[in-house]
């Protein structure tokens, strides 16, 4: 009982997390890791019940998502390819490998959250020109948010956001109701093919699915009144504790 506790506490806080800063991953895979999950099934129960946050986190943007749909079809195009890839490429991976690459992929979504108005304003600089972006430079850009998401996932709202500003999407609310949106595309399409694997802990995402949705729906409105730096320097810290302690645990 206390495991499923602590499963749906985190889920809970990683889901209005990654509706206000992103980064809730980094929440909820290294609590599985802890109560005894092995890698890769950790890091699938995670996704499968992932997209219940995002889904609510659409609902609390529901407004703003409407001022954004011209853009929708081609960024969601290639969010799923990306999407597609990334699963395959999560299932095949053998656990062992995956656990030598975790402390990585944690340090990339820290530093994609430290850097991550750094990295908005440089390639804003570096690629538009005359208030113009290439669609050859966006939404390539999102298929490897779409990869990368589904392989593993922390850090991803950081990409999209990044995205969608080469996009042409300067409203943080409204880039956040698209992120929430293709965040829930591809976590459901990696949740379905995770679903056909056979590596999901039911037990667990079961009850993680109520945790993320209210806590997805509640991050949403709450981003939209608070600045989100407090909670991004709680995840960046969070996540350098978790690179030094995730090779200790065996």
């Amino acid at each position: 009982m206390i495991e499923y506790l602590l499963a749906f506490g985190a889920s809970i806080l990683a889901g209005g997390i990654n509706a206000v800063a992103g980064g809730g991953t980094l929440i909820t895979f290294p609590s599985l890791l802890w109560i005894g999950l092995d890698p890769v099934v950790a890091n699938i129960t995670n996704t499968v019940a992932l997209w219940v946050g995002s889904l609510f986190g659409v609902f609390g943007f529901k407004d703003r998502a409407k001022e954004t749909k011209d853009l929708l079809l081609p960024l969601l195009s290639a969010s799923l390819l990306g999407a597609l890839l990334g699963a395959i490429l999560l299932v095949i991976t053998p656990s062992q490998t995956f656990r030598s690459f975790v402390p990585f992929l944690i340090l990339f979504a820290v530093l994609m959250l430290a850097l991550s108005e750094l990295i908005k304003r440089f390639l804003s600089s570096f690629v538009i020109r005359g208030g113009k972006v290439s669609p050859f430079v966006s939404l390539p850009l999102q298929f490897l948010t779409g990869m990368y998401g589904s392989y593993f996932g922390a850090g991803i709202g950081i990409m999209m956001l990044a995205s969608l500003t080469l996009s042409g999407i300067y409203n943080i609310h409204n880039a956040n109701a698209l992120k929430n949106l293709l965040g829930f595309s591809i976590n459901l399409l990696g949740a379905f093919i995770f679903v056909l694997s056979g590596k999901v802990d039911w037990s667990f995402a079961l009850v993680m699915m109520p945790g993320f949705a209210l806590g997805g729906y509640t991050g949403a409105h709450l981003s939209q009144k608070f600045k989100p730096n407090v909670v991004r320097l709680f995840v960046i810290l969070w996540g350098l504790f978790l690179v030094l302690y995730m090779p200790l645990i065996k």
